[in-house]
């Protein structure tokens, strides 16, 4: 298809509440425009997530952008989310800006910081703008929190920075997409209406025949053109409205290797676990701190936002005594960056840099001790693991530092840092292989470790080894893109879209 011309610089999908398909939308449409041929890049002003990323670069980001950069075949930067906001409490988050930790703030001083940040994320947009032919910007939460809009740099307020056609989604498999719809556009004001240039339904299911009467009603009621309605589709991505919905559902059938995930109270980085579900023979689930363990092959203890915290709710709520039963029954634990500092002896934060406690005791099952620092340590690693000798790579994202890690007891041999070649360790496993720590998110990615693995819990249980059948989450991902992109554009008037970005907004 030839490239069509553009008037716009940028377009900007926008929600009637969270969760409705945002993230996923925006990356289908990201990867549309990458298939027709424009230089598409990812935006989203301000994010809230304890998923995050490392670029190249040791930048952290929100996960969301990084799906979208790929959709667009691009490196994910930490300009394409400037501001990230990851809780460290119920009333506190740390606010990460351009890829750095700023501070740690409430809601109210937040709230009084923004007008500072509001220049400061145009200049990034800007920027990011005058090197892509297109930006798709995403929105956060929705633009009728009339309560939010003052000084706002990520909802309409960024569609007017960016002087972006705005698309708006609803949810219709959560019931009330009609009146959501209509609702966000009544609270919106007669200025901010007109940016409003066509309605996307999502999540559907069933036949459209019976709602055609309805999206009609609508059309005539805001004055603003239905351009698709979406069916409902799974994809294995690492966005978060879907995420969110795969950590309420329940586990997963028909594997022969169960795996429970424990479901810490501020629990990061659950993408880590996205490439497990590739594997057939596996079975996957989370498991609340309060509730029973059962007896699991293979025990996950995640990454966390807040290590002695979430330490402190195992002892609390007895489920480390369940861990250590399992294991001495013979589950394997394996804990990645926060779930391996918590298997060591002890964790110190003198500095208080996650939390006001300034220690724990630690399961105890490595003889290590894990101290925070002040400064958190950002890079994408690569080696090879030192049981198997498969290729990982991923990143890592930590302020505590971990003591005890030798020739002997090291899990991967690390080879490249930020980019760069160097020697170094990571992480620890005991001599019977029952317990596994590591820094490095996105482990399981790697087929080839990850098969190696399951394999040897296979052997344990007098279970036959299996083929490397899934492929690397990686390569994966690819054809996810395409599938999402191949199902929103089949759903999409694509004319009316084109012409939206052909037509613009008036200055």
């Amino acid at each position: 298809m030839a490239k069509r011309e553009l008037k716009s610089k940028s377009l900007m999908i926008q929600g009637t509440a969270s969760s409705v398909g945002k993230s996923l939308m925006c990356t289908a449409i990201c990867r549309i425009l990458a298939r027709d041929g424009y230089n598409v890049n990812p935006f989203k002003s301000q994010n809230m997530s304890l998923n995050s990323y490392i670029t190249i670069e040791g930048h952290e980001m929100g996960r969301a952008q990084v799906m979208q950069a790929e959709a667009c075949g691009k490196l994910p930067e930490a300009c394409m989310n400037p501001i990230l906001l990851k809780p460290v409490s119920d009333r506190k988050s740390q606010v990460i800006i351009e890829g750095g930790v700023y501070a740690d703030m409430d809601a109210v001083e937040y709230f009084n910081f923004k007008p500072k940040l509001k220049e400061r994320i145009s200049d990034i947009y800007r920027r990011l703008e005058d090197r892509s032919d297109i930006v798709v910007i995403e929105g956060a939460g929705s633009p009728a929190e009339i309560n939010l809009n003052h000084e706002d740099f990520v909802n309409m307020g960024m569609a007017k920075i960016a002087k972006a056609p705005v698309l708006l989604v609803g949810d219709i498999d959560r019931g009330g997409v009609f009146a959501s719809l209509a609702g966000t556009m009544l609270l919106l004001s007669p200025e901010e209406k007109k940016l409003v240039k066509g309605v996307i339904i999502n999540k559907f299911r069933g036949s459209q025949e019976i709602l055609k009467p309805g999206i009609k009603m609508l059309e005539e009621i805001i004055n603003v053109p239905v351009l698709g309605v979406i069916p409902y589709f799974s994809m294995n991505l690492e966005d978060e409205d879907s995420v969110s919905e795969w950590l309420k559902s329940g586990p997963e059938k028909g594997g022969e290797l169960d795996i429970a995930v424990i479901r810490l109270p501020y629990m990061s980085n659950h993408t880590d676990f996205n490439a497990l579900r590739l594997h057939e023979d596996v079975s996957l689930r989370f498991a609340e701190i309060d509730k029973e363990l059962g007896e699991p092959d293979v025990i996950i203890l995640p990454g966390t936002k807040s290590t002695i915290h979430d330490m402190l709710a195992l002892k609390n709520t007895g489920m480390d005594k369940k861990i250590l039963k399992c294991h001495s029954r013979g589950s394997v634990v394996f804990g990645i960056c926060g779930g391996y500092q918590m298997l060591g002896k002890e964790i110190s934060d003198k500095f208080k840099a996650e939390s006001d406690n300034e220690r724990s005791e630690g399961l105890g099952l490595f003889n290590a001790v894990t101290e925070f620092r002040k400064n958190k340590f950002t890079t994408l690693s690569k080696g090879r693991d030192n049981i198997f000798g498969a290729e990982v790579r991923g990143y890592e994202i930590h302020m505590g530092e971990t003591a005890g890690t030798d020739a002997e007891n090291s899990f991967i041999t690390i080879s490249e840092r930020g980019g760069k070649g160097v020697f170094g360790r990571d992480g620890m496993i005991n001599k019977d292989l029952t317990v596994f720590g590591t820094y490095i998110h996105g482990i399981f990615d790697s087929s080839e470790f990850t098969r190696s693995f399951l394999n040897l819990i296979r052997r344990r249980k007098g279970l036959v080894p299996l083929e490397n059948l899934a492929p690397d989450y990686w390569v994966y991902k690819e054809g996810q893109y395409d599938k999402l992109a191949e199902t929103v554009r089949s759903n999409l008037d694509m004319d009316k879209f084109y012409e939206i970005l052909k037509t613009g907004i008036e200055d």
